[in-house]
């Protein structure tokens, strides 16, 4: 296919991969909003390829990361997340609550950092009094040496990623590229790691390693294992679909603030991570970026609700409230 066209390669019909490599031509950038919008109106999931993020980068975040998790739990414990602080959680919350179903605690350990969390406490104070993460210090590990300055490049290219992601996704909504750029200019986005031990003992009923939920805020892009599995997306109101693990690539989703902001055209999927199959002891690590606006800006729908939208309807609603809302419900 010409270089000035997107590359999509449809595998169940619902989460395509889509290669980015011809983002740098009009024709090209015209075919990818194209692919993206069809993709975010049916599953609200999609893959990308040829993203333009050094995979050595991305290598060295996976192994920095993974490194971490690995520590003596008095090490982690040593950057816990408290009143204030981001850091370490040996319990990640049970997401499923941010829809307000009651299932035992995720299978799951974070480490979450943000990019307001390197501001001064009168910097930070600035942002908003709402229970939220973006207010907090980021507090970081002794070891593995090099994990502060790691995080740090890879939430600067995350961010530059994510910004032309929005720019496609407003030429996908028919605006100008430019369109969502005044709602991220002091944007609070945040890595939230999360770490899935060894299974080595049965999990309770209902249990997960990550219970159904969808994202609440804009889009998220995550770096996923391509040889452990267990990413799933719901279709329709019982079908679970696997999302492709394809080696270099990263999974993009939108989450509920997006389908608000469309009216409801674009979807917020509900999906959860499967536990391994018996007697599989590995764990498995996964990395997503939370691309957030800024947590003053009001978000009103850019159209009127259409008829099947599910999600919450609200004329108006600040970003800083909505995300702190939300972020309660997980962690009660």
């Amino acid at each position: 296919m010409s270089s000035d066209r997107s590359t999509v390669t449809v595998t169940d019909g619902f989460v395509p991969v889509i290669d980015l490599s011809s983002k740098g031509t009009p024709r090209g950038r015209a075919s990818l909003a194209e692919a993206i919008g069809n993709a975010l109106r049916t599953s609200g999931f999609f893959v990308i390829v040829d993203h333009g993020v050094e995979q050595e980068l991305v290598d060295r975040m996976f192994t920095s990361t993974n490194d971490f998790f690995e520590l003596p739990d008095a090490e982690k414990d040593a950057v816990a997340a408290r009143p204030g602080v981001s850091g370490y959680r040996r319990a990640g919350g049970t997401l499923a609550r941010s829809l307000d179903q009651e299932t035992p605690p995720d299978l799951c350990e974070t480490f979450a950092a943000h990019v307001t969390g390197e501001l001064d406490e009168e910097q930070r104070s600035r942002l908003g009094g709402e229970w939220a993460s973006w207010t907090h210090q980021n507090t970081w590990p002794r070891r593995p040496e090099g994990f502060r300055e790691t995080w740090h490049a890879y939430l600067a290219a995350m961010t530059e990623l994510a910004a032309d992601l929005m720019r496609l996704f407003a030429r996908a909504l028919d605006l100008p590229e430019n369109h969502f750029e005044d709602k991220f200019d002091h944007h609070g986005s945040s890595i939230a790691a999360n770490y899935y031990p060894p299974q080595l003992h049965p999990p309770l009923p209902g249990q997960l390693r990550r219970g159904p939920h969808t994202d609440f805020g804009s889009l998220t892009i995550l770096h996923q294992q391509h040889d452990r599995t267990g990413l799933q997306v719901r279709q329709g109101t019982n079908t679970w679909r696997d999302i492709p693990a394809v080696p270099h690539s990263l999974v993009v989703n939108i989450g509920d603030l997006m389908a608000l902001w469309t009216g409801g055209r674009w979807v917020s999927t509900m999906h959860r991570v499967t536990n391994p199959p018996t007697h599989d002891t590995t764990s498995r690590l996964t990395i997503p970026f939370f691309y957030l606006p800024n947590h003053d800006a009001t978000i009103q729908p850019m159209r009127p609700f259409t008829d099947s939208s599910s999600i919450e309807r609200f004329d108006t609603v600040t970003v800083g409230d909505w995300v702190s809302r939300k972020v309660r419900k997980i962690l009660s």
